[in-house]
């Protein structure tokens, strides 16, 4: 399908010629010879780009292009003038003009203009999906009350500008939320920079913030950009807040309040436009009476609270996330999509989920890896999802001491082992590796061989 091309001019001849040479390059054209003819056009026709005269009778071009701009943002527009001059090719740009092009025209200018600016649409539309697909993939799935009521206050949070304090307990997605209200806000298409506290060093914290000069401490042998500039017309996500020490945390308050701040051996002040999303899974509040957590940090960051409900507290959701993660993992793992039996699932609904959603994604990779048969049953579940902490009293003596073949016992035994580790760490697999002294690679590796 060829590009259609709106030419707007009240000039016939300029109509007749350009519309000609046009054609001839493969553009469907249309034209208008007034500002009122080509938005009735273009509310009907929709072209792909508009080639706008700006001295017209009527409406002039600039009211022309505010008007295409105002319902038709992504019509690419390119002025035509006969008397260009600085003040209106800004006005122009200002408006949201593509390019601008002066008379007596050149196809040859006109052609290469117009091919740049669909290239630019073309991205712009990729830019679009990209972005419709990264909101889908962090959103937030359920349909459960609490759930849908955590949506309406992203959704309401997002496009203000104001700071965001996020609570909740381990693994029940705070991080996504954080994501979500970067990707729906203003700031989309700036960068998002997540920061985890609780991971960095005391010693090092202050570094990765600010950055630091050359040469300003033992080991500073180049200059280093922080976090904070990183997220310059951004977002910066500090995630576990409540673990920053008090000397940190006085730093954070006078960056929130000034948008300033020096790199560490540095004296050159440095200005961010950055807005801040915190989360923490303590109660800053205990914190602040136990004198851990500075209150007027707490009060600057907890303008928009947004708690993140429990898995226990949002049952409903379990069958959907269930689907999502073994679809998920069989992906990620290049096996077959397993199901669970209704018995299985019934069990996982009344578990009271104490890590939350990563410990029922951790859990489901591991089933899809582990069960070799399509349906997952309740005999595949640790004993732990179990009302009371078990499932069969004929369980007692492990079946490996049962076994008669070396090597099929010391299979089973393996089986076993990683099985209970991986429970007592909440099916998280680096934890665990960590645990048993493996790598995580060998680790995953024996999983499989496992399976």
């Amino acid at each position: 399908m060829f590009p259609s091309v709106l030419i707007v001019d009240d000039e016939p001849s300029i109509l007749q010629s350009l519309g000609g040479l046009l054609s001839d390059e493969g553009f469907e054209i249309l034209t208008a010879s007034n500002g009122y003819e080509a938005l009735k056009i273009i509310d009907k026709e929709s072209p792909d780009l508009v080639l706008l005269d700006i001295w017209m009778p009527g409406i002039d071009g600039i009211e022309t292009l505010k008007e295409i701009k105002k319902d038709n943002p992504y019509i690419q527009v390119i002025i035509i003038t006969g008397h260009g001059n600085i003040e209106t090719a800004v006005k122009a740009t200002k408006l949201g003009a593509f390019d601008l092009i002066e008379k007596p025209l050149s196809i040859d200018k006109v052609i290469v203009s117009i091919n740049n600016a669909l290239d630019f649409r073309r991205l712009e539309e990729e830019n679009r999906y990209l972005r419709k697909k990264t909101i889908e993939k962090n959103s937030i799935s359920g349909k459960s009350k609490p759930t849908e009521f955590l949506r309406k206050q992203i959704e309401t949070a997002a496009p203000a500008e104001t700071y965001i304090l996020i609570t909740g307990e381990n693994g029940t997605g705070k991080e996504l939320v954080a994501r979500t209200i970067h990707h729906l806000s203003p700031r989309a298409n700036q960068p998002l920079i997540a920061v985890n506290c609780a991971a960095i060093p005391e010693e090092l914290i202050e570094s990765e913030l600010f950055g630091h000069e050359k040469g300003a401490f033992s080991g500073a042998t180049t200059k280093k950009v922080g976090r904070f500039e990183m997220a310059n017309n951004g977002t910066i996500f500090l995630d576990e807040i409540g673990d920053m020490s008090l000397k940190t945390q006085s730093k954070i308050l006078r960056v929130l309040q000034e948008q300033k701040f020096h790199r560490v051996g540095g004296s050159r002040t440095l200005t961010v436009n950055v807005r801040v999303i915190a989360a923490s899974n303590k109660g800053l509040e205990e914190e602040i009476e136990k004198g851990s957590f500075r209150e007027d940090l707490y009060h600057r960051l907890n303008v928009i609270p947004i708690k993140v409900p429990a898995l226990r507290q949002r049952r409903e959701d379990i069958p959907l996330l269930v689907d999502i993660f073994l679809a998920e993992s069989a992906r990620q793992n290049q096996t077959t999509l397993k199901k669970l039996n209704s018995r299985a699932l019934e069990l996982l609904c009344s578990y009271p989920w104490p890590g939350n959603v990563r410990e029922l994604k951790n859990l489901l990779e591991r089933l899809t890896i582990m069960v070799k048969k399509d349906i997952i049953d309740e005999s595949d579940l640790p004993d732990s999802y179990y009302p009371g902490g078990a499932k069969r009293t004929e369980l007692v003596e492990p079946q490996f001491l049962l076994m008669d073949d070396f090597k099929e016992a010391k299979k089973a035994f393996e089986k076993e082992f990683i099985l209970k580790k991986l429970h007592s760490n909440n099916n998280n697999i680096t934890k665990t590796a960590k645990t048993i002294g493996v790598g995580r690679s060998y680790l995953h590796k024996k999983i499989k061989k496992l399976k």
